[in-house]
């Protein structure tokens, strides 16, 4: 195991609302005020998905090159849905239909992708409400659901220590006044308009702990919880790139993949 400290991207308290875009982050407005915490490495702890809100598997991908974005969304996202039925034994699950990418700055590739900057503020994918309409929207038609819950499955693509590792806050360590609410709007690059939903920043909370899995292999993914319609399980988890200071100076740049899907488990 390879504890850390390092500064954690938490936002200030403030009457305006907080937004952010996926690509022209030079028109956010996220009133940034960074903590430096204790970043635990996981790896051996067992934590769970329903009570940390968050879990490293082991996953491996038919697909030889992950960064070929048409070969994750014609095979890879199948893999994936399997993978979400196996991990939380749901009975059905609803794939977006593309991935997404993300690199560290050093690798240079930001202005080439769309929203493929690691975010580097703590936010949750979405706010609850809107995450409810979002799951009830993506529902099997005519079978009666019981439980369904977002999940977002992370998986390094570098390999080796990472520079910008994903920062993972445990629900249980949150308190209800931590989630300040904001706006993600999405600007694609291709010019098609522009579309969001509201979100979550999270405001700093000594209580808070804070985990990171080391050295990820392209045989792991982390399954991270978005949503959750059971009050008794975790609901959400904050997260958020944050610099390695194991990372030196020749450690590859980040190179992540995310694939989201909602489970559904039948009545």
């Amino acid at each position: 195991m390879t504890d850390v400290r390092a500064e954690i991207g938490y936002s200030a308290r403030t009457e305006q609302r907080p937004y952010f875009y996926a690509n022209a982050h030079d028109k956010d407005f996220v009133p940034l005020k960074p903590a430096e915490v204790a970043i635990a490495d996981a790896r051996g702890l067992g934590c769970s998905l329903d009570r940390e809100g968050f879990t490293l598997v082991g996953h491996k991908s038919a697909v030889a090159d992950l960064t070929d974005l048409a070969a994750v969304s014609e095979v890879h996202r199948g893999e994936i849905a399997e993978l979400l039925k196996q991990v939380t034994g749901c009975d059905e699950v609803a794939m977006t239909p593309f991935g997404i990418l993300r690199f560290s700055e050093k690798a240079g590739e930001n202005e080439a992708h769309d929203n493929s900057h690691p975010a580097r503020f703590v936010h949750v994918d979405m706010a609850k409400e809107a995450a409810a309409e979002a799951r009830a929207r993506t529902a099997p038609a005519g079978k009666a659901i019981a439980r369904s819950a977002q999940y977002n499955v992370w998986r390094s693509l570098a390999g080796g220590t990472q520079d910008v590792p994903l920062g993972l806050c445990a629900y249980p360590s949150i308190a209800p006044g931590d989630l300040l609410d904001c706006d993600a709007i999405f600007d694609p690059l291709d010019g098609s308009p522009e579309w969001g939903f509201p979100n979550y920043l999270l405001a700093y909370n000594p209580d808070h702990r804070w985990y990171y899995y080391s050295d990820m292999t392209a045989g792991e993914a982390i399954v991270f919880k978005t949503s959750e319609s059971d009050p008794e399980r975790a609901q959400l988890m904050p997260h958020g790139a944050f610099d390695n200071p194991l990372a030196g100076l020749d450690t590859p740049p980040r190179v992540s993949l995310e694939m989201r899907g909602t489970c559904y488990w039948y009545a």
